[in-house]
């Protein structure tokens, strides 16, 4: 546990480089510098979230490796609801929890990194999760925590404990069960993405958006989105946003 880094996947990065073996966890009380997706930037005050790092060295196909991040917030997604929240994945990269009102708010973020390494390619796979934030505190109002959601703070440690080992029982079985775990993983993250089935605006780089109806993920973990001109698949490196909008 550190009191203090500037963010944990560089923390894990560099201890991966130096030899860390697979499952090495790094734990913050705050981030200086917490990273998301596209370099985004976040903080968060001392001891109000649950921030941690875990060191996975794949033997899976590298074109695989985009299910990382869609299999982790799976994880992170399925050990919540077990602690009585009503979470739910959006794809790529958040899990979300639906409140009393109907709307769903962002409750953690995922930010999965490969790394090169003396003993081969890494993954550091960041999550960062909203623990007793207040409202007030919350970095936008799409956010909240779970002390917001539940009205009481839970234990950091027992929610680590638990998504940690939800995450390593779900990573050892998409390891070790060859193609057909990675269709039920697929199947499974399809089941529980808020965002398959929804109207969507896609934001591209190119500033140009895609409007359409997402209908599933495909082998290589994009999301596939019903346009005006046809299907068009979409990986996470190639939006800048995704939003559900009403017809």
């Amino acid at each position: 546990m550190l009191e203090e880094a500037t963010s944990t996947n560089a923390v894990a990065a560099d201890r991966a480089r130096a030899g860390a073996a697979e499952g090495h966890v790094v734990v913050a009380e705050q981030q200086t510098a917490g990273r998301g997706r596209l370099d985004r930037t976040w903080h968060t005050p001392p001891r109000a979230a649950l921030l941690f790092s875990v060191v996975l060295r794949p033997t899976v196909a590298a074109a695989d490796w985009p299910w990382l991040p869609l299999l982790t917030g799976l994880s992170v997604s399925r050990a919540l609801q077990g602690l009585g929240y009503d979470a739910g994945v959006k794809w790529p990269n958040d899990v979300l929890v639906a409140g009393a009102d109907g709307e769903s708010r962002k409750l953690v973020g995922i930010l999965v990194e490969r790394v090169e390494t003396p003993d081969g390619p890494a993954a550091v796979v960041g999550v960062g999760i909203n623990v007793s934030l207040t409202a007030a505190e919350l970095p936008v109002p799409t956010a909240t925590s779970l002390a917001i959601e539940s009205g009481t703070e839970p234990d950091r440690t027992a929610v680590l404990a638990t998504v940690l080992s939800t995450l390593v029982e779900a990573y050892d079985a998409w390891q070790a069960g060859g193609a057909e775990s990675h269709r039920r993983l697929a199947a499974s993250y399809a089941a529980a993405c808020v965002t398959v089935g929804r109207d969507v605006r896609v934001e591209m780089p190119s500033g140009k958006p895609l409007l359409g109806r997402a209908t599933g993920v495909d082998r290589g973990g994009r999301l596939l989105v019903d346009g005006p001109d046809g299907q068009t698949a979409v990986g996470a490196g190639d939006v800048v946003h995704v939003r559900a909008v009403d017809r």
